[in-house]
C-alpha cells in the first residue's frame, strides 16, 4: 500500500513539475525618437543578408507580426508609411558543471579536491548542460524619410531549445510600453506555456 502511495505521490510531483508556465525573462533596450501612431500601416524590409535564408526570416517576420498587431500596428505591404526589420540571433552554449546535483560520488569535498567513492554519475550528461542564447531586434523606419522612428532589442539565455516558442515571447518583450517605453536597459518578464 505504501509503495503505491509513494509511486502515485511521485507521478504527482513529476507531473506537477512539468505543467504551467515558464518565464522568459528578457533584458530590453528600447529607443522612440518619434512618436508612431496607433493603427498605423507598415511592411517588412530585408537586408541582403536575411534574403540568404528567405524561409526562415518570413517565419520571424510572421512571429513579429504578431506581436505588432498587439501594440496596434497594422500589416499592409501596398500601403505602408513605415518599413519594419527583423532580426534574429541564436547560439547554443554547452556548460559544464562544477560538481553534478546527482550522482554515485559519495564523500566529502577538500578546497578545490576532493575525496569520492564510487565511480562516475548516476545519470550521464549531468555534469554538461547545453544553454541558448538569443536576440531579437526591431527597427521600425518612416518610409518617406527613412528615419528611425523605433528601436529596440531584446536578449534572453536560458536551457530551452524551442526557439518557436521563445522568439514570439522576446518580440513582445521587445515591444512591451510601444509607442513609448521606458528609458534605458530593463528586465521584461513574459510567461510562456510549458
Amino acid at each position: 500500500m505504501y509503495k503505491t502511495l509513494t509511486a502515485l505521490f511521485l507521478i504527482v510531483i513529476l507531473l506537477t513539475g512539468c505543467s504551467g508556465m515558464r518565464l522568459v525573462d528578457s533584458q530590453v533596450n528600447a529607443f522612440a525618437p518619434a512618436p508612431v501612431p496607433a493603427g498605423s500601416r507598415y511592411r517588412f524590409e530585408r537586408l541582403p543578408s536575411q534574403q540568404i535564408h528567405p524561409e526562415a526570416q518570413t517565419q520571424l517576420e510572421a512571429m513579429a507580426e504578431k506581436a505588432l498587431a498587439k501594440v496596434g500596428l497594422t500589416r499592409d505591404d501596398g500601403a505602408a508609411r513605415y518599413s519594419v526589420q527583423v532580426s534574429a540571433t541564436q547560439r547554443a552554449e554547452q556548460t559544464v558543471l562544477d560538481r553534478p546535483a546527482l550522482g554515485w560520488n559519495l564523500g566529502w569535498m577538500m578546497g578545490n579536491g576532493g575525496i569520492a567513492v564510487g565511480g562516475g554519475g548516476l545519470f550521464p550528461g549531468l555534469d554538461a548542460r547545453t544553454n541558448y542564447w538569443r536576440e531579437v531586434g526591431l527597427i521600425i523606419r518612416e518610409r518617406a524619410t527613412q528615419a528611425v522612428v523605433f528601436e529596440s532589442r531584446a536578449t534572453h539565455d536560458g536551457p530551452w531549445s524551442d526557439s518557436n516558442a521563445i522568439l514570439p515571447a522576446m518580440l513582445d518583450a521587445a515591444l512591451q510600453g510601444f509607442p513609448n517605453p521606458p528609458a534605458g536597459e530593463r528586465r521584461v518578464n513574459i510567461e510562456i506555456p510549458r
